[in-house]
């Protein structure tokens, strides 16, 4: 399988789209408010307040565009490393560069619009030097600066709960239980014991630190959504349609052991040892809703969590990595290289289920 380089590269340009847009959005929205504003003093706005809006309008969407990118293609690792705080602080230097940037661009271009000049005249280019430090200038740089510190906000949270269960909370999706299908994967570090008892509990912690955080990418790429962490155990699921899509629920598998191949002389180097894991996949039916009253949080019940945990339990008495039911392979039918690389193992007995499960491992 391939690794989802691609995958990976969509999700961070939908990342940058969505913050343009919603810059793009505020640009309206602040104009509004100003033409509201002026209208309430009994001020008329100015003939040119048409052009002022698309040239806000045209500011956005560079500085979306721009922004977006520099936050997630250049600083996303980093946003995820550090405080709020301290992200807020080494990103306002960027961040002033950038304003000034679209704001001298968007003032050359108000001037060629409402004086009909060149745009790149000495004219243009003498008023957006002028415009610099003026108080609209300084109204701008203090609203925007706000409207960043709110996307970094976004972001930090969007990555708390993850993409998906943090769009779940804002549409209300699971406000009320629902029941629907999904897949679920149960990834386990393997000899986690032995390995604690070698590194001791901060080496030990560092160790499941960098093998998430490893893992992570590779888990959304493939359009996973990390439900629970269990000490060691990293729980994915996906709705039934989307994990089977390009059999992203087993393509996710196979690029956390690439991730972690890639890093491998880093774990060498640091912990003697590099993370070897076994998962086991299966997919059924669940009751999905929000949970809790503080600590809110989205849960599934349902026979197919416990049925995945002892499917995975069962890697290492049948030395694989991977084991999958026969209920879950069928809903991959289309995938033909891949059924042409499954191998069965047997109808197996799960430990605390009556029912015997046909798995396969690849």
């Amino acid at each position: 399988m391939k690794l989802s380089l691609s995958s990976n590269f969509r999700l961070k340009v939908k990342k940058v789209l969505f913050i343009t847009l919603a810059w793009m959005i505020l640009t309206v929205l602040f104009s509004i408010l100003d033409w509201i504003t002026l209208r309430s003093y009994d001020h008329l706005p100015p003939d040119d307040f048409p052009i002022q809006v698309w040239v806000q309008l045209f500011a956005a969407l560079r500085g979306g565009v721009l922004g977006g990118i520099f936050l997630v293609f250049v600083l996303e690792g980093w946003l995820r490393r550090m405080p709020f705080w301290r992200v807020l602080l080494g990103t306002s230097f960027w961040f002033s560069i950038i304003f000034t940037f679209v704001s001298f661009g968007a003032s050359m271009w108000y001037h060629h619009l409402s004086e009909g000049v060149a745009l790149f005249s000495d004219d243009t280019v003498q008023a957006a030097i002028d415009f610099i430090g003026t108080p609209p200038f300084l109204k701008g740089f203090i609203t925007w600066a706000l409207v960043n510190a709110f996307t970094i906000f976004i972001l930090k949270v969007s990555d708390k709960y993850g993409p998906i269960v943090f769009a779940d909370f804002l549409l209300g999706r699971y406000f009320r239980p629902v029941r629907e299908e999904r897949i679920f994967m149960f990834l386990d570090l393997r000899s986690s014991t032995t390995i604690a008892e070698k590194l001791g509990e901060v080496r030990y912690f560092n160790l499941l630190y960098d093998f998430i955080r490893d893992s992570t990418e590779s888990i959304l790429a493939n359009r996973g959504q990390i439900y629970q962490y269990v000490g060691d155990e990293i729980v994915v699921t996906w709705k039934v349609d989307r994990g089977i899509k390009q059999a992203y629920c087993l393509q996710c598998f196979f690029d956390i052991q690439r991730a972690i191949q890639a890093n491998a002389e880093y774990y060498h180097n640091t912990y003697g040892l590099v993370p070897e894991f076994k998962a086991g996949l299966h997919y059924g039916h669940v009751m999905a809703g929000e949970i809790g009253l503080v600590k809110k949080d989205i849960a599934f019940s349902g026979d197919v969590l416990n049925t995945t945990a002892r499917i995975q339990s069962m890697c290492n008495q049948l030395g694989v990595d991977i084991l999958l039911s026969k209920y879950l392979l069928d809903r991959i039918a289309a995938e033909e290289p891949l059924i042409e690389a499954a191998r069965f193992l047997g109808d197996i007995e799960l430990r605390g289920k009556q029912e015997r499960v046909m798995l396969y491992t690849l």
